[in-house]
């Protein structure tokens, strides 16, 4: 997908970009190449697939009904920046905050968001289970996403506890699972949560991506998430 098609293919689904975006779009490329080259951030650095499986892909979550481009994000084990970077960039109104367990990642992160112009971005070298006991930022977000981070038990403990009464948490990922479905439920129910949709979304090349979204129903137990490495070792059952 070139940029000219990103921009064409977002143009469909009512997103249309300025030229200021497409330029902060090819900046986010460009550093994302040159960074990649010092530290491991991503296996897809040719240009068209970087438009389309990281930028693209980011941005299906806005196609969500679920989803409102306004309030506040928490990206949890971002990574690279996706999906939230993209997202900020389309939506410069959202507030986005990403925490990330690797500082060397916070430190390509801190110099893209500076480079992109970002206003209402926060940026916490933390792990998720300790993040999600401080008081500060539990409970405190209308959205948490993580994509292609975890299996969606783990996912939950870890994400559920920041989301709002009445927010969502987005799990995406790239290959659909009935099997991770059915083991999260019981996690997904005992952390405050509810499901509420998981559906299909195409790229333009026809792969498809799954979003599965849960809706904070009641507070999560004050023990989740579990001390560090405990969620990822002993999973929700």
């Amino acid at each position: 997908m070139t940029p000219e098609e990103f921009q064409v293919e977002l143009g469909k689904q009512g997103i249309e970009l300025s030229t200021r975006q497409m330029d902060q779009f090819a900046t986010y490329f460009h550093l994302l190449v040159e960074w990649n080259q010092k530290m491991n951030l991503t296996a897809i650095t040719e240009h068209k697939e970087v438009y389309l499986k990281h930028f693209y892909d980011s941005i299906t979550l806005a196609f969500s009904d679920t989803f409102k481009p306004e309030g506040n994000l928490c990206d949890v084990g971002s990574g690279a920046g996706f999906p939230s970077l993209p997202l900020k960039i389309v939506f410069p109104e959202l507030e986005v905050t990403i925490v990330d367990s690797l500082n060397k990642r916070i430190t390509f992160l801190t110099t893209l968001v500076n480079e992109l112009q970002l206003d209402g971005v926060h940026l916490y070298h933390d792990r998720a289970e300790t993040f999600g006991q401080n008081p500060e930022f539990r409970q405190a977000f209308n959205f948490v996403t993580a994509r292609a981070v975890a299996r969606l038990n783990v996912l939950t403990e870890l994400c559920l506890p920041l989301v709002e009464k009445e927010g969502y948490f987005f799990a995406l990922k790239a290959a659909k699972s009935e099997e991770e479905l059915a083991e999260a439920k019981q996690a997904i129910a005992l952390l405050g949560g509810k499901l509420i949709n998981a559906e299909d979304v195409s790229l333009p090349n026809g792969d498809t991506r799954h979003i599965i979204t849960v809706q904070k129903k009641k507070e999560t137990p004050n023990k989740y998430p579990r001390k560090a490495g405990l969620p990822n070792k002993q999973p929700l059952k």
